[in-house]
């Protein structure tokens, strides 16, 4: 699209399930800037630090632009006929459950629904499966066990209206980080609410809790079913709710009723007097939301522990109404979508079931399908085994890594290398996993493309492209849509654009339904072209009325929560919710080979495995190379010093990570984000070590309790650098790069130290022939210092040292971007610190606005005594407010030190 003038564009991020509204303005010099839409009703203006920071992710270095075939830049038709006969030969040959598609939460829901199409009605088989499987599935198979149906029932005004908030393994103030700013915004405003928060970390979030409950892990299920047992016994019951609109609760409550409080405080590693006051606050309570998400679906026991969480709100009738109700927050930015089209493998799209054969005619009969899907495909650890054992015989991978985000991953990396045929779908030309496929298909890009996703509460977005198609790339559903015609499936598939597919989604969702299925967008069904373009965002449902509710060319001006089951009408055959009887077991995966539990999840700037937050420099300040969080107990227990490599193995693998020793840390458990690749460290992919252990009810994947032991890497040289190229120190035992400001950083460790220092640093910087290098060696100390200069500018920098390195990370990295032409300038490089009046301003804490530990610190010494007074000093904390919590530790920290 060509560029006269500067033009702002409504869209959404492409982040996490919160689904917040996004202005991208491009300027008439092509520049593109990003900031919240004041009118979205999931955010009203508000970004998390990833969100803001968009607009340095959508350059097109590292992009696929042209479809390969085994390597070589092919043409679409070729890619595509090519992907089509093998698909129709395999299926030939093999039958319809030797192929499989893996998908996205990053998908949009035309993709979704087209790729869901293809392969439940026309290939036949159920052998699609997605990475929300690997987030959400577990909440899924709850809500359909307690409610019938795959319902979230209230809205993100709850959040504001609540008096009580649990918070249950969700990192709310990093991992959704516009949701703890709603709460945060609400409690400054009512005092009186209460937060509570369940987990086993001290996490950033309990910056807002009044009660920190550190549970053991998958102690959840004993936690809320010893709630359920006190509940009744406190006589805090809504028993005309329970008796009008459930069914099961003697059964519940009998076996919720196997512990005692002292049975409950020994599975959850909780006090009585802990849990007594959780529980009582609970009771007392009646406006009380319960947010859920990764702590408690990512488990073994993932699906018992939703459910005993429904329990505790159906007994006591707080759901559905303003304030109150069990909140599952998903991950991905269209998780949600992905659920309403049947992009699982259990699913059918519009919240249809697979095992119901009334529901599958519909289906068939809707999509004048030749077949459909008789029964549940294979989710995707069974998918992945499936593929190593040789039963699925061709793969199509659409918009996600699982060679790093999968569990066992060195398996599915294995059964990927050896599977006979691979399509994958991707942005970027590398990846883990685009390295191991036969055909690459270059897909449209955030910004890019059109379409739709559904956030947490139910809310459909529109994302707009601004941004024209760079080489080749395409949208996916236009891809998937291409590869049905050539299967012999044209007429099904002649989709013009993404307004005809939503439109043939939102007519599903209200076919032959008049109230039976909770999902219905129909009237959305007749949905132009125009009207798509104009869509504003709304809830479901919104069934077929007498008028569209798509008036063309406007937005509405503010919206009506929708919240399902206040006054009962589930969607089970009687009507009514269903308590799922649980009894409480704990489960420890401990031995003496691997005697500490390992729990995986997110950091606050990254997302996934960072092949888009590992384009931004702003976003890899905070926290730039791979880590394990450790208590101080079993820091000393391992003799792991704070800032050394740490070797972290299960039976399964190993990783080299940089210690961080904690007291926010539980004992006897360790905490390791799951973003790094094998494109961004030398040995940090996390999911290596996870088991493929699934919960027996929604197959999600039990990653957060790994039995894992921890020992120090007897490193003999540690290093960092900054350069202007791109760094591959493959001679380091241990690296992780980092993109920072007009350049790279590197981290680096070495088992061995009799290493020729110039000529490594030579290798690392790419040192122009003519560059000044100017060098200080201590070989008896260890220490080593090698700076390059290309004309005035620096070309890098290295630091070795014996133990970790102690040199401001900031401060180095900004020294690409300076002119040094002063001699004393260029020797404060190579001394390691700042010279004259430049500033260290330490660890950066505020991504937003590039604010350091130092500066804080320095600020709080000047007369800053609270997270507000930095915020108008040095404007930290101002923006998304991800950083209050880090702010507010620095802050009490100088202060108590003032005080000594």
């Amino acid at each position: 699209m060509e560029i006269d003038e500067a033009r702002e564009v409504r869209t959404t991020c492409p982040y996490c399930g919160v689904g917040c509204g996004v202005l991208a303005k491009v300027a008439a010099d092509g520049e593109v800037s990003v900031r919240g839409d004041p009118s979205h009703p999931a955010n009203f203006g508000r970004l998390c630090s990833k969100g803001s920071a968009l607009a340095e992710t959508i350059d097109l270095d590292g992009r696929l632009l042209h479809p390969e075939i085994h390597g070589r830049r092919a043409g679409w038709d070729e890619a595509l006929d090519l992907v089509a006969s093998t698909f129709s030969q395999t299926i030939a040959e093999h039958g319809p459950d030797a192929v499989a598609f893996y998908v996205s939460g990053q998908l949009l829901t035309e993709d979704y629904y087209v790729a869901n199409k293809l392969m439940k009605g026309f290939v036949g088989s159920a052998n699609i499966d997605t990475n929300s499987r690997l987030c959400m599935a577990s909440s899924v198979a709850g809500h359909r066990r307690a409610f019938g149906s795959d319902t979230v029932p209230g809205t993100y005004e709850d959040l504001e209206l609540a008096d009580l908030i649990v918070l249950v393994g969700s990192n709310l103030a990093w991992c959704h980080p516009v949701l703890y700013q709603r709460i945060a915004a609400a409690r400054e405003k009512r005092p009186e609410m209460k937060v509570v928060l369940v987990d086993p970390r001290r996490t950033m979030t309990a910056d807002i809790a009044d009660m920190h409950l550190a549970i053991a892990p998958d102690g959840d299920v004993a936690l809320f079913t010893g709630l359920l047992a006190y509940l009744g016994r406190h006589n805090a019951l809504d028993r005309a709710y329970i008796t009008a609109h459930t069914t099961g609760f003697g059964q519940a409550l009998f076996a919720a009723s196997v512990l005692d409080l002292a049975g409950v405080a020994a599975a959850t590693g909780l006090s009585e007097d802990e849990l007594d006051r959780f529980y009582s606050l609970f009771a007392a309570t009646s406006k009380t939301v319960t947010v859920y998400s990764q702590g408690v679906n990512q488990s073994s026991s993932g699906t018992d522990k939703v459910n005993a969480i429904i329990n505790c709100h159906l007994a006591t009738g707080r759901i559905g109404s303003p304030g109150a109700g069990p909140f599952s927050v998903t991950g991905q930015p269209n998780a949600m979508g992905g659920r309403e089209v049947g992009g699982m493998a259990n699913m059918l799209a519009a919240h249809m079931e697979i095992e119901n054969p009334e529901h599958r005619d519909r289906m068939q009969r809707f999509w004048t399908a030749p077949a459909i899907a008789e029964r549940p495909g294979l989710k995707a650890v069974e998918m992945f085994q499936a593929v190593a054992d040789g039963r699925i015989k061709a793969l199509w991978i659409m918009a996600t890594n699982p060679v790093d985000s999968m569990p066992d991953a060195d398996a599915v990396e294995a059964a990927i290398k050896a599977c006979p045929f691979v399509v994958v779908s991707d942005v970027l030309a590398r990846t883990d996993t685009v390295r191991h496929a036969h055909i690459r298909l270059p897909a449209a890009a955030w910004g890019e493309k059109d379409g739709t996703v559904t956030n947490s509460e139910r809310r459909i977005s529109r994302q707009r492209a601004f941004l024209d198609l760079p080489g080749e790339a395409r949208p996916d559903w236009q891809v998937v849509a291409e590869v049905g015609k050539r299967m012999g499936f044209a007429e099904a598939f002649s989709y013009a654009s993404p307004s005809e597919v939503f439109a043939e989604h939102a007519a599903l969702s209200g076919f032959e339904n008049d109230g039976a299925r909770d999902f219905d967008i129909g009237a959305y069904a007749g949905v132009d072209a125009e009207g798509y373009e104009e869509l504003a965002p709304f809830q479901w449902p919104a069934p077929s009325p007498v008028t569209p509710l798509w008036p063309k060319g406007g937005r509405t001006t503010g919206h009506q929560p929708i919240r399902f089951f206040a006054d009962g009408n589930f969607y089970t055959p009687d009507r009514k919710a269903r308590f799922i009887a649980i009894r409480p077991a704990v489960e420890t995966r401990t031995s003496l080979d691997y005697p500490l539990i390992l729990n995986t999840g997110r950091i606050r700037d990254h997302w996934h495995t960072m092949t888009r937050t590992g384009k931004s420099p702003r976003l890899s300040q905070h926290i730039a190379e791979p880590f394990v969080e450790i208590h101080p107990a079993d820091a000393q227990r391992f003799g792991i010093g704070d800032a050394d490599i740490a070797r972290v193995s299960s039976p399964r693998g190993d990783v080299l990570v940089r210690a961080l020793v904690t007291a926010r840390q539980r004992q006897g458990s360790l905490f390791a984000p799951m973003h790094w690749t094998d494109q961004f460290a030398a040995k940090g992919r996390l999911d290596a070590l996870t088991a493929p252990l699934t919960d027996p009810v929604s197959g999600q994947p039990a990653l957060k309790h790994v039995a894992a032991r921890i020992e120090k890497f007897a490193a003999k040289a540690f290093g960092f650098a900054v350069m202007r190229q791109r760094p591959t120190p493959d001679t380091a035992t241990y690296w992780a790069v980092a993109k920072c400001k007009g350049g790279w950083r590197v981290e680096l460790a070495f088992a061995d130290d009799d290493i020729d220092w110039a000529g490594f640093a030579g290798a690392l910087f790419g040192t122009p022939p003519g560059a000044e290098i100017l060098a200080y060696h201590d070989r008896d100390a260890g220490q080593h210092r090698i700076a390059a200069f290309d004309g005035d500018h620096l070309s890098g920098a290295l630091f070795v040292a014996p133990g970790p390195v102690a040199v401001s990370r900031g401060w180095a990295a900004e020294q690409l971007n300076a002119d040094h032409v002063d001699r004393r300038g260029r020797l404060a490089i190579v001394a390691g610190r700042p010279g004259g009046v430049d500033v260290d301003r330490g660890a950066i804490v505020c991504s937003c606005f590039g604010v350091g530990a130092n500066q804080i610190a320095q600020a709080v010494r000047g007369g800053c005594a609270s997270v507000e007074a930095i915020g108008a000093a040095l404007h930290a904390g101002t923006n998304c407010g991800s950083c209050r919590a880090e702010i507010r530790i620095i802050v009490d920290a100088q202060i108590l030190q003032a005080a000594e």
